[in-house]
């Protein structure tokens, strides 16, 4: 057929018409196809396809087919050891690369370790184990090659906003470090669950509209909670709200220390600039990379050199020498607690889950290989099992350690065995060189850290793009500005589920037009030349047809009927007569929708009006079929492979119908 040729024009050839034999003459390239049923299977066969589908999209056992055993066995512990991959030809060229970004991460890791274990309420010494053992586990268990494990600010900040609320890290001590072991057991157990059963899309759930705003505010809500640290104040609230966090420092002014406040604000000064050099230049990262720990460094030397001029200036105090002290016997299951444990681990599991796996792919595309989202789930969740057992609370792959493993020229996850190693020496023998270092430096660094959550960019593109996803961003930010982060990050789950539910409950439906030449359709609102075709209305359905919006795409549909026919009386067009849904978009369909359809049928008929479905996908073809609800739709079952192909058919019938 000539693609230059118009719908009307092939609509005239197919209804010449031999007056003698009263037959169609059509020719084979503009014959009416058939909607073919896709082929049968058995209900457990259906089910088989869709459990794959739903569990193993990426289809993991693809590289164990065709293999002997032996193969099969060296590529099972390689999936489950992603080590073996790369151990067996790890050369001193790989070797070097990783050494240099090893050791550039643990100058980052050991500062911040000990700033975000202050963060979560923690002594410091907890955030060191946390970067030793995790990053261990990760580095035999993880599939990418530069992610930087550790603690990381945002799961700091919500155990500790989470636990304080209802157990005092002061007071009772004991208590919250055996509730943040605990809650990080619970967090390891989910991930790892989630990555057995294959269920990460759950996490899909937290979109990104959702974190912009959450880290947004927990930026906020983090950089003033350390104003305690930067104005030497000695008594502040507990409070993760921005008014009490603001009354506090307010009404503390007579705590406030100079000589605090200008240390503090000298380092912050270093820690930024040093950062804004990086972010220009990112051949100098590893200025930003060791300005935190010759910040600590630096900072430590000034005290000690004060000493007692420096009395007003608090500081870390003594830190225990080491290896991590197991901590099973810390882990608590006791019927009063239980429940903030697990809620917690539930909270922090899913964010800290959500930026490591979020992390590892973004850096995994800059090198144009691929991390399994399932594994990583299973190794971030077992090294936070084993971490809950010594003495170390929830970690994951931060964004800012990552960013400097990769400038480094990380090639493999060895670079977390390094840094794990420079973590190691240095709990064996440099915690005394700590006594002095300044909380005050501490507190600059989480600022400088944080700082880089706020992503203001991200959110003028929401605004641009979708201004439903920027509300959502909005809630989440203001919400946990005045409300509580945990209650931030419900209502911005909240809003983004309903916008899934709003999408789903309430679908687009198209009125559709032809292309002048084509035998395309598309939308007459979007395409000004797309033309109506005489007696017809052709309308395209957006979704699925559900229980949950199919009394609204009946209503919808008679509701598109109604003005066509009140256009058609205002511009003197022919009467209508056939109406035509699309049905290209629909990927599904259930019995609610089937007797949508039914009813549907039953009403446009009672109009005079002749109801015709185009290009079912197979699944609803078949429950159609099955349903035998195309029985009531006359000639061919009123279903058809094409729009241009039903409206030549109706055509043409409406033709001889008229010359018999």
């Amino acid at each position: 057929m000539n693609s230059s040729m118009g719908l009307e024009d092939q609509g005239h050839q197919a209804m010449s018409v031999e007056q003698e034999e009263m037959s169609i003459n059509v020719p084979n390239s503009l014959r009416i196809h058939s909607v073919s049923l896709p082929p049968k299977k058995t209900t457990l066969q259906k089910l088989k396809h869709k459990l794959n589908e739903i569990f193993f999209p990426d289809d993991p056992l693809y590289q164990f087919k065709n293999k002997n055993l032996k193969t099969k066995l060296i590529l099972g512990f390689q999936y489950i050891f992603p080590i073996l991959q790369w151990l067996p030809t790890y050369g001193f060229q790989l070797f070097r690369s990783d050494l240099v970004a090893g050791l550039t991460i643990a100058s980052l890791a050991i500062p911040q370790g000990i700033s975000y274990a202050k963060l979560a309420n923690l002594p410091p010494i907890i955030g060191l184990y946390s970067s030793f053992v995790p990053p261990l586990i990760y580095s035999v268990l993880g599939s990418s090659k530069h992610l930087g494990v550790g603690p990381v600010s945002i799961a700091s900040l919500v155990m500790g906003a989470m636990l304080t609320e209802f157990v005092s890290p002061v007071n009772d001590s004991v208590l919250y470090l055996k509730l943040a072991f605990t809650s990080t057991l619970f967090a390891g157990l989910f991930q790892a669950w989630l990555g057995f059963f294959r269920l990460g899309f759950i996490i899909d759930f937290l979109s990104k509209a959702t974190l912009i705003g959450f880290m947004a505010g927990a930026a906020v809500i983090v950089s003033l909670q350390q104003l305690k640290g930067l104005l030497g104040i000695n008594h502040f609230t507990s409070k993760m709200q921005i008014i009490p966090v603001l009354s506090s420092v307010f009404s503390h002014r007579n705590e406030w220390s100079w000589q605090t406040i200008v240390m503090g604000i000298s380092f912050l000064f270093f820690l930024l600039a040093a950062r804004q050099i990086s972010t220009k230049k990112p051949r100098l990262f590893w200025i930003s990379a060791a300005a935190p720990l010759a910040s600590v460094i630096l900072s430590t030397f000034i005290v000690f050199c004060l000493k007692s001029n420096a009395d007003k200036i608090p500081k870390i105090g003594q830190l225990p020498k080491g290896l991590n002290p197991p901590s099973v016997n810390m882990l608590y299951f006791h019927s009063s607690h239980i429940a903030l444990a697990a809620k917690t681990g539930l909270i922090t599991g899913i964010l800290s889950l959500t930026e490591g796996i979020a992390v590892g792919r973004t850096f995994a595309s800059l090198e144009n290989y691929q991390v399994d989202g399932n594994k990583e789930m299973m190794a971030i969740g077992i090294m936070n099992v084993v971490g809950s057992c010594s003495s170390c609370y929830v970690t994951t792959g931060a964004f800012s350690r990552s960013a400097v493993n990769y400038n480094a020229g990380a090639k493999t996850a060895f670079s977390n065995i390094v840094m794990a190693t420079a973590v190691l020496v240095t709990l064996l023998f440099l915690m005394p060189l700590f006594y002095y270092t300044p909380n005050v430096v501490l507190a600059a660094i989480i600022i400088t850290a944080v700082i880089g959550l706020i992503d203001y960019q991200g959110a003028y593109r929401l605004w641009k793009v979708d201004k439903l996803d920027f509300v959502a961003c909005l809630s989440s930010f203001f919400g946990v500005l005045f409300i509580s982060v945990p209650s931030g990050l419900s209502l911005a789950v909240g809003i983004s589920v309903f916008k899934v539910l709003l999408h789903i409950t309430r679908p687009n439906i198209v009125s559709l037009g032809n292309i002048p030449g084509t035998q395309m359709f598309q939308s007459l609102e979007r395409y000004k030349n797309a033309s109506r075709i005489p007696s017809f209305l052709v309308l395209g359905v957006e979704a699925p047809i559900y229980f949950a919006n199919s009394t609204y795409l009946q209503e919808r549909i008679l509701r598109s009927i109604r003005e066509e026919e009140d256009w058609i009386k205002s511009n003197r067009e022919s009467m209508l007569n056939y109406v035509i849904l699309d049905m290209t978009a629909v990927t599904a369909i259930d019995t609610s929708g089937i007797d949508t359809i039914q009813e549907l049928g039953k009403i446009i008929r009672k109009r005079s009006l002749q109801l015709t479905l185009v290009n079912p996908v197979g699944s609803v073809m078949e429950k159609l079929h099955k349903s035998k609800v195309l029985e009531l739709f006359g000639s061919n079952n009123g279903v058809y492979m094409s729009v241009g192909e039903a409206i030549l058919d109706l055509t043409a019938s409406r033709k001889v119908e008229g010359l018999a």
